[in-house]
């Protein structure tokens, strides 16, 4: 006990230290390099100097909205992967963020003007349309959380709803913004974005804690839960709802961003186990430090143009989700 507390509070530890770095090298990198003393004038002084608005105003809301998301992903994979003890599930590979994608481009293409507020209801609508499909698949019997039948029913939801995206962008000739979406990035972050995903993203953290006994239960099966008092298809759709506002307000500010709620949960659990009362804040944490590495690397691969922070979250997932499914085959 003594050593899995150990190596939990070394996992904070160093989390939290390699995120600081990775905050302050997205503040500093990009097309115009910035040192630490323009850093510290920008948050200490109101200066309208160029270099201190665009840190204050720019670089600082982006390095938050990227931290905050990617803890978003990460919790957001590591509950659904606890519920559907399913190690290959995460709201990108079930349809759930193709989903609020595809009704942020109906939005494009149908005029709707686009702020923090339409996306974030967008995103909403999407996530809740695509979530009640989920539902059906994971919710009523045990069975039914086979790998085979959710990566079956998500991957035809993604594909399906991507190629309406694809539509959408064509017939109002709008294909560039909404490629833009459905790479994912962070390019107009700003701090309405940024109040966005901190309210959502912690409410959400504060409320997967309190469930994470119960997924915990959960997690041993359902037979088990049923023993110990509890009621899965109960635990099941309560964690489901907390997931959909989580997962609209990422896609609000990221985009489509797939891979971070699948990587995160597999190595937090390799590292501290199958507790979830640690694994959720564990993942929050995680998914912050690798989607902020992940934005670093989009920002400065082909500086000072942007590559999408999507691809590099595939790259990086990709071989997790072919090394889980293999294993699972096997």
């Amino acid at each position: 006990m003594k050593k899995n507390n150990r190596n939990t509070i070394n996992f904070i530890v160093c989390s939290i230290f390699i995120l600081i770095i990775g905050l302050f090298l997205g503040i500093s990198l990009g097309a115009t390099q910035i040192g630490i003393s323009e850093i510290w004038q920008s948050i200490f002084s109101y200066s309208e100097k160029l270099e201190l608005v665009l840190i204050r105003d720019v670089r600082i809301p982006r390095a938050f909205c990227v931290l905050l998301t990617g803890g978003i992903l990460g919790v957001t994979g590591a509950m659904i992967q606890g519920v559907t003890r399913n190690p290959i599930a995460e709201p990108s590979l079930l349809g759930v963020s193709q989903g609020a994608t595809l009704v942020v481009a109906i939005f494009y293409a149908i005029g709707i003007s686009i702020n923090t507020t339409n996306v974030m209801i967008a995103s909403l609508i999407g996530a809740i349309f695509s979530g009640i499909i989920v539902i059906g698949f994971i919710l009523k019997k045990a069975n039914n959380s086979s790998i085979t039948k959710i990566l079956l029913a998500g991957t035809a939801m993604s594909t399906f709803f991507i190629s309406l995206t694809t539509i959408a962008g064509l017939l109002s000739n709008q294909s560039q913004l909404i490629a833009f979406w459905v790479a994912g990035g962070f390019r107009n972050a700003t701090w309405a974005d940024t109040k966005l995903v901190a309210v959502v993203g912690i409410c959400g953290l504060i409320i997967a804690i309190l469930l994470s006994n119960k997924i915990n239960v959960l997690s041993l099966g359902d037979d088990v839960a049923i023993s110990l008092g509890q009621n899965p298809e109960k635990i099941r759709l309560i964690t489901l709802l907390v997931m959909i506002p989580m997962c609209a307000a990422a896609v609000a500010v990221g985009k489509n961003i797939g891979f971070v709620g699948l990587i995160v949960p597999q190595i937090v659990r390799k590292t501290l186990g199958e507790d979830y009362r640690k694994n959720i804040p564990c993942s929050f944490l995680l998914g912050a430090v690798i989607l902020t590495y992940s934005d670093i690397a989009a920002r400065m691969f082909y500086n000072p143009y942007e590559t999408p922070v999507g691809i590099f979250t595939a790259l990086i997932g990709v071989p997790f989700f072919i090394a889980a499914a293999r294993k699972e085959k096997g």
